[in-house]
């Protein structure tokens, strides 16, 4: 297969696999993550108050959450009611290859979609560092979207997946405030420098938050795909 061959083959796989991350219902929660950001830009232009890095980084968030949460807790079970499932397993370690392939896809638009918020936001709000933003927010973006995706490989109906990220995520959200500046808070917002606090310290603080979101983002995919061995469990 030479170099054309294998660009043109590449280029087929991600065009299909663009087509089952949007299929079904993703386009409502994509109109839901925009309704919500543009909601939150209006009251923000209208509001009095002076909008800062640390609100654009809370007001991106949400938005994030929903654009991700379809695809990743829903590729599995996707398959499953069109019967493609039977397929995807039958081939030896093709499954890895496909939903690994979707993960990646799910998360590069994601990326692309927060930019072009941030894009919106230095346009109507406020002058922000674009990419250093999303490159913050992916962290706990990519954490949330690989835990959802280990739950939907360890319970065998999505909804029931959904249910039980929807209670995890509600516990790190009533958390957030408690632990708002400590390590532990997956929602840590690095925008939002304490006063009490020498910025070597906040860095450390930062640096070691970042380290367990990509430590725990690499155990919960590992574990996914592990799970993904026990063929009978989805068929």
């Amino acid at each position: 297969m030479n170099t054309t061959q294998r660009i043109k083959q590449i280029s087929d796989i991600v065009r299909y696999n663009l087509k089952i991350v949007f299929a079904n219902k993703f386009i409502y929660f994509l109109i839901a993550a925009v309704a919500f950001f543009l909601m939150i830009v209006g009251i923000m232009l209208f509001s009095n108050s002076v909008a800062t890095e640390s609100d654009i980084y809370n007001t991106l968030i949400f938005p994030g959450i929903l654009i991700i949460f379809y695809p990743v807790i829903f590729n599995i079970q996707n398959d499953k009611d069109t019967r493609m499932l039977e397929i995807i397993f039958g081939v030896p370690n093709y499954r890895y290859k496909v939903y690994l392939v979707r993960f990646i896809i799910s998360m590069v638009l994601l990326f692309f979609i927060l930019i072009i918020m941030s894009e919106f936001t230095v346009f109507a709000i406020l002058r922000i560092p674009v990419l250093k933003m999303v490159y913050q927010l992916m962290y706990p973006l990519l954490f949330l979207s690989c835990l959802s995706f280990l739950f939907s490989t360890l319970v065998r109906n999505a909804s029931g997946a959904a249910v039980i990220v929807i209670i995890i995520g509600l516990v790190f959200w009533i958390m957030h405030e408690p632990l708002q500046y400590s390590k532990w808070n997956v929602f840590l917002n690095p925008f939002d420098v304490p006063s009490d606090i020498s910025m070597t310290i906040w860095k450390n603080v930062q640096g070691q938050n970042r380290l367990m979101l990509i430590i725990g983002s690499i155990i919960s995919m590992l574990w996914a795909l592990i799970n993904l061995q026990r063929r009978e469990k989805f068929i």
